[in-house]
């Protein structure tokens, strides 16, 4: 994997400054014909004939502020001459575009400024735009952790949970809700941070049951 190309095109993600959780690896796949994504319910047709290949990054954190497991998707559509076309960006298992009409929030040249919601991480180009969602607060204070050991499309049948797993993992989150601060920090994903979606999708059970070691290590002296 050419890390310094990848590099190039990377997404410049915008955290908020009270932000628990980072991303811990990135599942890098180019698309040059239509067909469906590896790593997301997506298909996509190629219709526009300015675009030679699409960067999908799938960003992977341990830690949802509401649940043990975090998949999100930046997707860079670039030109014949280099250029970036478009980008889509994912947004709670749907996707916005994530580059503005006047492409004001392409920065450097190649790379889209994406705003991460605090705590959940879906992308936007505009961080006002979150103040449309009405548990914005919520979900990371009084909320947090009340959806356990999440699984989702990639991963059925790879694992499992249960109430006493997804009590656990709410009672650890909960230690660590907040309150968004709404002011942002620039995040540049480091190069070491790159994998191939199979190398992902191999690793991902691997750091859930670690995290749920480390969980229960940490929780073991509580009385739930």
């Amino acid at each position: 994997m050419n890390h310094e190309w990848i590099s190039k095109y990377a997404p410049y993600i915008y955290f908020d400054n009270n932000e628990p959780f980072f991303p811990v690896r990135v599942g890098v796949t180019v698309l040059e014909e239509a067909g469906p994504s590896p790593s997301t319910r997506r298909s996509f047709e190629f219709e526009d004939p300015r675009v030679k290949y699409l960067i999908e990054y799938a960003i992977y954190w341990d830690y949802d502020i509401q649940h043990l497991y975090e998949l999100e998707h930046v997707w860079v559509y670039v030109g014949h001459d280099g250029e970036v076309v478009d980008c889509d960006a994912s947004f709670h298992g749907r996707h916005f575009k994530g580059l503005l009409r006047d492409r004001s929030n392409l920065v450097d040249g190649t790379h889209v400024k994406l705003y991460s919601q605090p705590g959940k991480h879906a992308f936007l180009p505009q961080a006002d735009m979150f103040y449309l969602l009405p548990d914005l607060m919520t979900c990371t204070d009084e909320n947090a952790g009340r959806r356990g050991l999440l699984i989702t499309g990639p991963f059925d049948g790879v694992y499992s949970t249960d109430d006493e797993t997804n009590r656990l993992v709410e009672l650890y989150l909960k230690t660590l809700r907040f309150k968004p601060s709404m002011e942002f920090t620039e995040y540049r994903i480091d190069p070491s941070l790159y994998v191939t979606w199979p190398e992902l999708h191999a690793e991902v059970p691997l750091r859930i049951k670690d995290r749920l070691a480390e969980i229960r290590q940490q929780l073991g002296g509580v009385n739930r």
